[in-house]
């Protein structure tokens, strides 16, 4: 039998090269913040309660503006960060994500905002994986910036690129994978328990400071849990996304599906500029393309997935959102890296849990903490890991 192969030969020419910038076409309203918070299922009042937050440190607040998570900013994006992770033609290939770093650089972001990002590809490396054989993992950087120039963050994304047709030979799913996993009613009235405690550390928190004199390394944040996921939560995530709406960004004129590898019901229009003013139905990639393996299940496994499967991008606001909200207002994610090891299936429910494993003064004088995290499921099967270096105030 023939070794199998990934022909990424047309990749060099495009590192380094920067892509055409992705753009809103409105400023952020204080509702897309609220949808953003309530498809990521962060229940945080300060980004969706107008009084709560007019109470807070963060003056625009007081003059009706909300402000956005850290995570926030990718919503802009038209491609969730992924677009400068994917450039060149790898023929015959799909696409998941693999992982993002993530740099803020101060700038919050407010109802009012406009933001704008600047994206390169970087680099790729092919490797040899258990899922699909030779898999490029390809990675490009997002630079998001405000209306007045200002650089509020930088993503730099992983992108998987690999060959369905070898994750379909391998993957040989059991009948039980393909079925969703079934919870009675005492088993979702437990999960609602366990999710209300860390929300309930949101509420104690407060708009108070977690100081970083009485942080200790060996702490323990609090478990956090999302989930069970469904069709219908995945669905409600994409529709967060700006450039899944209709016309809901300024759209690329550089992008083909069909020029990037991906072939057959995986490389419909999604996101054609001039299909969209036709016949948006099949630029919608919620339905049409290569993101419709998320919501249906036949697509999925035609990628090499059992069910339904959520969004990378989520995955990693999921983890911002869970550091920032232990944090508080008063401190403040500087960095963060993240690598996703499976997707959440539909059925599943996604557990997070984060241990300081050390904490020091830099050389600007703010006191950080650095904290692991590990997203497992209900098997506690390792689906994500991360690390983060946070800013708490001290005394």
């Amino acid at each position: 039998m023939a070794e199998a192969t990934l022909d990424c030969s047309d990749l060099d020419r495009y590192m380094g090269v920067p892509l055409q910038p992705a753009r809103m076409r409105e400023p952020f309203a204080n509702m897309d913040i609220r949808r953003w918070v309530q498809a990521m299922h962060y229940p945080n009042r300060l980004h969706y309660d107008l009084d709560y937050a007019a109470e807070s440190r963060f003056a625009p607040c007081r003059q009706g503006r909300l402000v956005a998570p850290q995570s926030f900013p990718v919503a802009m994006d038209d491609g969730h960060g992924t677009a400068p992770a994917c450039v060149g033609r790898i023929p015959n290939s799909h696409l998941i994500f693999g992982g993002d770093e993530w740099w803020f650089h101060g700038p919050r972001v407010y109802g009012g905002d406009r933001l704008h990002n600047h994206r390169v590809p970087v680099d790729y490396v092919v490797k040899e994986t258990r899922f699909a054989g030779p898999t490029c993992f390809q990675r490009g950087d997002n630079y998001y910036y405000n209306q007045d120039g200002d650089l509020v963050a930088v993503q730099r994304s992983t992108a998987i690129r690999y060959r369905p047709d070898l994750a379909r030979e391998r993957a040989a799913f059991k009948p039980e994978e393909m079925e969703e996993p079934e919870w009675d009613e005492e088993a979702l009235a437990a999960l609602e328990e366990r999710k209300y405690a860390w929300i309930r550390m949101l509420h104690e928190l407060g708009h108070r400071e977690r100081w970083w004199d009485d942080v200790k390394v060996g702490d323990r944040l609090p478990e956090r849990v999302i989930g069970p996921h469904s069709i219908a939560s995945f669905t409600t995530e994409w529709r967060a996304y700006l450039f899944t709406i209709w016309h809901g960004v300024v759209r690329r004129t550089d992008l083909d599906i069909e020029a990037l590898g991906f072939t057959g019901p995986m490389a419909g229009r999604e996101q054609d500029p001039v299909l969209e003013l036709d016949n948006p139905e099949l630029t919608d990639g919620a339905y049409i393309g290569p993101s419709r393996g998320h919501l249906f299940p036949r697509y999925a496994r035609q990628i090499g997935f059992p069910r339904a499967y959520g969004y990378g991008a989520s995955m990693g606001a999921w983890i911002l959102d869970y550091l920032a909200g232990w944090a508080g207002e008063h401190g403040f994610i500087l960095h963060s890296n993240a690598q996703y090891r499976s997707p959440s299936l539909a059925g599943d429910i996604t557990v997070m849990n984060g241990e300081v494993v050390d904490r020091f003064v830099d050389e600007a004088g703010r006191g950080v903490v650095q904290v692991k995290v590990t997203m497992t499921n209900q098997r506690d099967e390792v689906t994500a890991t991360a690390c983060a270096e946070i800013e708490l105030p001290k005394r």
